[in-house]
């Protein structure tokens, strides 16, 4: 049997905690002895699974693991003494059921743990530039923030919570079942500490025993290089502070980035429209061209066709968490004049006669035609 944990779960070595997760559950079920009637082979596959699983949960334990394997892991803590179940593992099918609802762990009652905090999400809107070249922001949000005055405990001055009589310092009120698998264990979140294992007597006057309270904050948000819209950036424990002590949720930043006036952004690349003349498409110039960078030149050779596209390398969007920019595309539109002075009128004819091109005859226009018929 395979050693390699990530092999035994089925999930790439990069897989997240929920990835783990969905992948134990699933084999948790196909392979507990309760399901299978308690083959040897499959319940010894099951032991491994467990262990993987809950090597590769722990943070450190799998820094361990990806750094030496087994070993590296081997008597870490978390196990069982004595040759018996991995982590305790009791047998009963209900244990499964504790990892995914009660956060508990494997085998006898679960740990109490303060619930966490919930997360916060808001809108944090940039310039084109400051997209492309990183800013840092201050944003303001009103969160539920530690209680300054209790520290955190929810209790008043001179005292502190005590082990809540419902669920027994564990947070959770479990409740037993039976089902054809056998004995079914669910755990709910307690109604009277609110899953922290505790209850307040005589509560903080300031924060009213919740350990928390609400205020206005100010966060620096580093935004990297190369962000675009639909963009979003977590920041760690910037949520709200979770109950008496717990830890604080997430603050989610969606980005959403302001239309520019001198440009339309295609991926990494920008686009630019620059209009010139049909004298200056012709003969051609040299243009200067506003960048993120500044203004750059642009040669318009000979002959330039309208819908032609200059591409300045590296004059664009720098690739988000990666090396190089994007490319500036200046897109060229040759204007036709729509008035013309009795000179430029005649320069042209001229023009079209050395050219050999049938143009509009003088006065033979709309005004022409209508001259003809008053007279």
């Amino acid at each position: 049997m395979t050693t390699d944990y990530y092999e035994l779960l089925g999930v790439d070595p990069s897989a997240n905690e929920d990835e783990l997760k969905r992948a134990y559950r699933s084999l948790a079920r196909e392979l507990h002895p309760d399901a299978t009637g308690g083959d040897a082979e499959t319940d010894a596959r099951f032991k491994q699974v467990t262990l993987a699983y809950e090597t590769l949960r722990d943070p450190e334990r799998r820094r361990r693991y990806d750094m030496f394997g087994p070993e590296g892991v081997r008597g870490a803590g978390g196990a069982s003494g004595g040759g018996g179940e991995p982590f305790g593992f009791s047998g009963n099918i209900g244990d499964i059921f504790d990892v995914f609802f009660g956060g508990g762990g494997f085998g006898g009652q679960s740990r109490p743990g303060a619930r966490k905090g919930a997360d916060a999400e808001l809108i944090l809107d940039l310039s084109l530039t400051e997209a492309a070249f990183g800013a840092t922001r201050d944003v303001s949000l009103t969160t539920a923030i530690p209680c300054a005055t209790c520290s955190g405990s929810g209790a008043r001055a001179g005292t502190s919570p005590s082990t809540c009589a419902d669920c027994r310092g564990s947070g959770q009120v479990q409740r037993v079942r039976q089902s054809l698998l056998g004995q079914m264990v669910t755990a709910t979140v307690c109604g009277r500490c609110q899953g922290t294992g505790e209850t307040v007597a005589s509560p903080c006057p300031d924060c009213r025993g919740q350990g928390r309270r609400n205020e206005n904050r100010t966060l620096g948000i580093d935004v990297p290089a190369g962000v675009d819209t639909g963009a979003t950036l977590r920041v760690t424990n910037a949520g709200a502070a979770g109950l008496r002590g717990g830890p604080s949720g997430d603050l989610y930043v969606h980005l959403r980035v302001a239309r520019d006036e001198r440009f339309e952004r295609s991926g990494n690349d920008l686009v630019a429209t620059v209009h010139v003349s049909f004298a200056q498409a012709a003969l051609g110039t040299e243009l200067s061209v506003e960048t993120l960078d500044g203004t750059s030149g642009v040669e318009v050779s000979s002959g330039t066709q309208s819908g032609k596209i200059v591409r300045l390398a590296g004059l664009g969007i720098p690739r988000l968490k990666a090396r190089g920019r994007g490319d500036l595309l200046v897109h060229i539109v040759v204007d036709t004049p729509s008035k013309l002075s009795k000179e430029e009128d005649e320069l042209l004819r001229r023009l079209a006669e050395l050219r050999g091109e049938d143009v509009t005859p003088p006065d033979h226009g709309l005004l022409s035609r209508l001259r003809s018929r008053i007279n």
